[in-house]
């Protein structure tokens, strides 16, 4: 007698069923694999379209700005309606990037999603009307914001959560500067000092590599940063990279201390917040009518190529930095990592003029180092230099990443970053302390 067709379907069902089971009952690790692929693919697609999305009308922004010098003098008033917006809409969101590491080391409510638009249309009116900013903040705020909202779907624990945040900071910044290796290390290192959360690191990796595909996909292009020549090694070079990243950490710490009391100074004298990027674009504007200039202005994408091609003046990082200071620190949205990558770029080709190493070598050292300084994160950036600028200048840029690391001391650009492993015996008292504490 026939078996009935839907008897056999069910049969062949179990017995998949009963074959997984054993499967992963002698590979314990395969259930955890393939949730994570499942959810890093979710978060590849939705980050780098996200990013993709983002770096393109931020091209945009730039381009017409460039295009249209008398869009600035709208700066003020582009400025009161970020501040109002985030006074009456977003308070809860307005830590920003230090809201995202609280989340993963202690993770509480889930991240509203209106931090995505809300910092995305912010950092755009930035841009659009000539502040100075970045693009790292924004796609990390955005990328948090949206992989948040999955935690309640997938029924992530507490822990898994917080591997969730990481992975989708990893994917913002991998996919926002195409650099995927860099941004699963950046993931699991920005928000502890001294210790990586090796759990995480699949889907940090799984991520961030699968947004910058997606973003790649999209047609979205990177600026490429050619180093010509590396010499070769020699222990006059090395004391030069040492004293290049002494000096490269020193200028983090100047950019975090700056940033830190320029932004307690306008919540001093200023109470309104709205009226604080008023103030800031006004300032703003003064600083390009009396240099005549807007070079300093936006992300600053062609003054660092410009710090590859030739040797760049001693006084254009510091510009950088002060116009930096003052649209960040008053309240307009955006990253301060490609304005670091401005002022070490430009910092390091001008050392040229005093370290006898060629000016686009101290340009890339210069690039990841004063970033790695600011966030306190060198191996991340030592993996970026790397993906950037090549293996074959892999060592110099190690040394200066570790050395501005060193060097800059406890400052950060990210007040909520804890510190589990000091970077001196020294400040073993300091363990456990958040940077806003010190």
């Amino acid at each position: 007698m026939p078996v009935p067709q839907h008897q056999t379907t069910a049969s062949f069902s179990r017995n998949i069923y009963i074959r997984f089971r054993l499967l992963f009952r002698k590979y314990p690790l395969m259930p955890y694999l393939f949730r994570w692929v499942l959810i890093c693919l979710i978060l590849g697609l939705l980050i780098g379209s996200a990013s993709a999305f983002f770096l393109q009308t931020l091209q945009w922004a730039t381009a017409f700005r460039e295009e249209h010098s008398w869009i600035l003098f709208l700066l003020p008033v582009g400025g009161f309606l970020v501040g109002w917006a985030y006074d009456r809409y977003g308070k809860s969101i307005v830590s920003g990037n230090n809201l995202l590491i609280d989340t993963i080391l202690e993770p509480g409510k889930t991240i509203p999603f209106k931090m995505a638009p809300m910092v995305y249309a912010g950092t755009i009116i930035t841009h659009l009307l000539g502040g100075s900013a970045g693009r790292e903040g924004t796609a990390l705020q955005m990328a948090g914001a949206i992989a948040d909202q999955l935690h309640k779907p997938f029924k992530l624990s507490k822990e898994d959560r917080s591997t969730l945040l990481i992975a989708a900071v990893a994917a913002g910044f991998g996919s926002v500067f195409g650099t995927p290796l860099a941004g699963a290390l950046f993931g699991i290192e920005f928000f502890l000092l001294g210790r990586l959360r090796y759990q995480s690191l699949f889907p940090a990796v799984m991520a961030a590599i699968l947004a910058d595909l997606v973003t790649r996909a999209w047609g979205v292009p990177h600026t490429h940063y050619p180093i010509g020549i590396v010499p070769a090694l020699s222990f006059s070079h090395l004391i030069f990279v040492l004293i290049a990243g002494i000096l490269f950490g020193w200028c983090a710490a100047l950019f975090s201390k700056c940033m830190e009391y320029c932004s307690t100074s306008f919540r001093k004298y200023i109470a309104y917040p709205p009226f604080r990027p008023v103030a800031g674009g006004l300032l703003i504007l003064l600083f390009v009518w009396l240099s005549g200039t807007t070079k300093y202005s936006g992300l600053g994408i062609p003054a660092i190529v410009s710090a590859f091609d030739t040797t760049a003046m001693p006084y254009d990082f510091a510009l950088k930095m002060l116009l930096t200071v003052i649209t960040l620190s008053a309240g307009f949205k955006g990253g301060e990592v490609t304005p670091l990558f401005f002022i070490g770029a430009t910092l390091g080709s001008a050392l040229a003029f005093i370290i006898p190493l060629p000016h686009a070598l101290l340009a890339g050292m210069g690039f990841v180092a004063v970033f790695a300084g600011a966030t306190n994160t060198p191996l991340a950036c030592t993996m970026m230099g790397i993906e950037l600028f090549g293996m074959e200048c892999g060592v110099y840029i190690a040394l200066a990443c570790v050395v501005a690391y060193l060097c800059s001391g406890n400052n950060s650009i990210y007040s909520s970053q804890q510190i589990d492993t000091p970077k001196h015996r020294r400040f073993g008292h300091l363990r456990g302390k958040r940077m806003q504490d010190l």
